[in-house]
């Protein structure tokens, strides 16, 4: 047989990458906090004894190159003593990391911490010491914050932070309006308290507590120092998390698990057979296996009000404190996962109610995952030929205008899941390819969603896997469901090539958690 040659690694997976655009996002996330202006003020002497600094070592994996990790990065936050040695803090700082340690206020004493609950969608998070004796010896003269009464429009609220000589300040700001809003995963929204406060640069941090009367109002997540607004994490869901969280079984924020169309439209009303008075949200796509799948809601269904609050045609309600808020509120701001709801619905013009049992939306159960923290992606590496499950992060990877950059068949999987959920669990896609022997004329292949392998359909990474094993020593084949391309591979040529990737430094070919 012939001597097999393979290119130098490093310039042959550059290859695999698409060209980052200059306009590509920074590694500093938006949600970097900096803080201190004229009317800062220090606080009271005893807020020190009710707020750590948490430091934070985090670590991704390279969206192009999933078998290895990006190199490491270090955050800071000031954070709420929020019980007997619980701090919260925002998921956003915990997320792939590798180390975690609160160090108190004077900068004197670390101890190592660790997660105790973590929601990405809201975006809290709930941290212990990492050994309960440190931890007694740590947090032994500090004093928990207690919760506030959820605060109105127009309230004034302190932003508080920690200079790094240890001078504890506070920014006072007003709450100029209440909304439902996400603030770190798309599709996934909160009550959240738009504050304006007038801040410039000093000290920073990535999260910091906002008081009200001395008392925890909420978690400042992001600033626009253009407009000198602040969105907090509201009372209300940092109320429910701790709650939920406080005996160490998580479950979580519940989902009704379907996507809405407004019903505005004239001619749309018409149709769907609403009449004038009436308001109501179309139901366009029920996620497999949700709460509202379960419960057999239908697409086409009109939601016309949840355990009887009536939903108006944009999709909000009257809060009897906030006034109009979007509908998410009434599944997510006062329902736990495993609550029952009466749904009332319009189907077809005639009226119908539903019961049903709210249901955590797991990434995992998701066709595209709206992010893979703290876990390793799947992969496959074949002959030089990279296989990836489609995330989120793999078409944010594509540049800050992912949404126009990204290959339009992926984009449609992730926009429009419903289309795909019912024959495939997750979309394996040829996301590049290494020049190697066995991939001599396929060295410009990328982007294409897989079908099937020696004729096996593929539904997820593990059963790409098993397909490629179950033909060992035969010409494997690869048919992509893009203009029904074919693409065959030579095992015996494969396999030989495998091991000199091997032996060149990649520790695994494939991963399928």
């Amino acid at each position: 047989m012939r001597q097999l040659l393979i290119s130098p690694l490093v310039l042959a997976l550059a290859a695999c990458q698409p060209p980052k655009p200059e306009s590509a996002k920074s590694e500093t996330p938006a949600t970097q906090v900096v803080v201190v202006s004229s009317e800062t003020a220090p606080a009271p002497l005893d807020v020190k004894s009710s707020i750590v600094r948490i430091n934070s070592t985090q670590q991704t994996w390279n969206p192009w190159q999933p078998w290895e990790k990006n190199p490491p990065r270090k955050r800071r936050a000031l954070a709420a003593i929020v019980g007997p040695q619980r701090v919260l803090t925002t998921s956003e700082l915990v997320s792939d990391a590798t180390y975690l340690e609160f160090e108190s206020a004077d900068g004197t004493r670390f101890v190592p911490a660790k997660v105790i609950a973590v929601d990405y969608e809201a975006n809290l998070a709930l941290l212990g010491p990492a050994s309960e004796s440190e931890g007694a010896t740590f947090f032994k003269t500090t004093v928990p914050f207690e919760i506030t009464a959820p605060p109105k429009i127009g309230s004034s609220l302190e932003i508080l932070q920690l200079e790094d000589n240890g001078l504890a300040l506070q920014t006072p700001g007003i709450l100029q309006s209440i909304d439902v809003a996400p603030n770190l995963l798309p599709g996934h929204s909160f009550l959240t308290y738009l504050v304006k406060a007038s801040m410039q640069s000093a000290a920073s941090s990535y999260s910091l507590p906002v008081l009200r009367g001395g008392k925890l109002a909420g978690v400042l997540i992001s600033y626009d120092s253009k407009d000198q607004l602040c969105d907090v994490a509201s009372t209300d869901i940092v109320a429910r998390f701790l709650a939920e969280s406080a005996d160490d079984d998580y479950a979580g924020f519940p989902s009704l698990g379907v996507s809405i169309t407004r019903t505005e439209d004239s001619s749309f009303r018409q149709w769907l057979k609403l009449a004038d008075d009436q308001g109501g949200i179309y139901i366009q796509a029920v996620r497999k296996g949700g709460a509202a799948d379960l419960a057999s809601v239908k697409k086409g269904d009109v939601l016309l009000a949840v355990d009887g609050q009536a939903i108006d045609r944009r999709g909000y309600y009257e809060h009897p404190s906030y006034g109009s808020l979007a509908w998410g509120h009434l599944i997510r701001g006062g329902k736990s996962t495993g609550d029952s709801i009466t749904l009332s619905f319009l189907r077809e013009g005639r009226p119908l109610e539903l019961k049903a049992t709210l249901t955590r939306e797991e990434e995992g159960g998701r066709l595209v995952p709206n992010h893979l923290f703290d876990q390793a992606p799947n992969y496959l590496l074949k002959g030089g030929l990279v296989f990836q499950e489609l995330s989120l992060p793999i078409l944010e990877a594509f540049g800050e205008d992912w949404q126009s950059r990204a290959p339009l068949n992926l984009l449609d999987t992730y926009e429009n899941p419903e289309k795909y959920q019912e024959s495939i669990d997750r979309v394996v896609f040829l996301s590049g390819v290494i020049p190697t022997p066995a991939t001599v004329g396929y060295e410009r292949l990328r982007n294409l969603i897989v079908r099937k392998v020696n004729g096996k359909p593929i539904k997820d990474m593990k059963s790409l896997i098993a397909a490629f094993k179950g033909n060992p020593g035969e010409l494997q084949s690869i048919e992509f469901a893009e203009e029904n391309l074919t693409v065959y591979l030579d095992d015996t040529v494969t396999s030989t090539v495998d091991e000199q990737l091997l032996q060149r430094g990649i520790t695994h070919l494939s991963r399928a958690d």
